[in-house]
């Protein structure tokens, strides 16, 4: 089966489901739009959702880009430094154990209803799956390629640069796809929560108004931008990871 024909069957399938229980069920359009009610609200809204959609889009690249840098460095520190490891991985994991939607409300109240709040929200949720990745594949380098640097009279320097952080890019490349998808997680949540602009923002507008069909049609963009998004990250992760074999 070709990739085109995979392509169509997962989009017609659940289309035709999703038809038939709308059908079937005489389901009103306030409760469940069927699909051609939400294209329709996707077309003549077209130019609303695209403005909506660079705002969360701005959002998940900035809170992507920091998150993930931030994550990396983070798992050097740990993987060098024993102290940092005594001192800063219990932190990193409280972090996570406190729910993303306690803590939307706290940033919108410290940095508005601005992007920065958004971007802050995507950092947090990426970040620990990014550090935690990258930093095991730091701590499982193979110990015969340590022993043999050292033979060589590798310094550490030398062995972190050309050995360690190498053999751990699969694993980076892991966590950097798991934040692809978590990233817009974040900046929605912190959307929900307050916002003046964004496709979260625009999904409660829509809601709100009961314009449910409109609602679908921004949910679906977002589903569109995280899986264009995870593509483009998955892509770049084969690249880096075929440039360390």
């Amino acid at each position: 089966m070709s990739g085109a024909l995979r392509v169509v069957l997962a989009l017609a399938v659940p289309l035709a489901l999703w038809q038939a229980l709308v059908s079937l069920g005489g389901l009103p359009p306030f409760i469940l739009p069927g699909p051609v009610r939400v294209l329709e609200a996707l077309w003549s809204n077209r130019g609303l959702i695209a403005w909506h959609a660079g705002i969360t889009l701005t959002e998940v690249l900035a809170g992507l880009f920091l998150g993930a840098g931030l994550g990396i460095l983070t798992a050097i520190l740990l993987a060098v430094s024993p102290m940092a490891r005594y001192i800063v991985r219990p932190a990193l994991i409280v972090t996570q154990s406190l729910p993303v939607f306690a803590l939307a409300p706290i940033l919108t109240l410290w940095m508005g209803y601005g992007i920065w709040s958004k971007i802050v929200m995507a950092v947090l949720i990426i970040y620990f799956p990014v550090a935690s990745s990258f930093f095991d594949g730091l701590m499982r380098t193979p110990p015969g390629w340590l022993d043999l640097g050292r033979t060589m009279g590798a310094s550490p320097a030398r062995l972190l640069w050309r050995i360690r952080v190498p053999a751990a890019i699969p694993s980076l490349a892991s966590g950097l796809r798991l934040a692809a998808v978590y990233a817009p997680i974040g900046a929605v949540i912190g959307e929900w929560v307050g916002a003046a602009g964004g496709l979260g923002y625009l999904m409660l507008l829509a809601n709100g108004r009961v314009k449910i069909d409109l609602m679908f049609a921004t949910l679906l963009v977002l589903a569109l931008l995280t899986l264009l998004l995870h593509r483009a990250v998955g892509w770049a992760c084969d690249r880096l990871v075929a440039r360390t074999d």
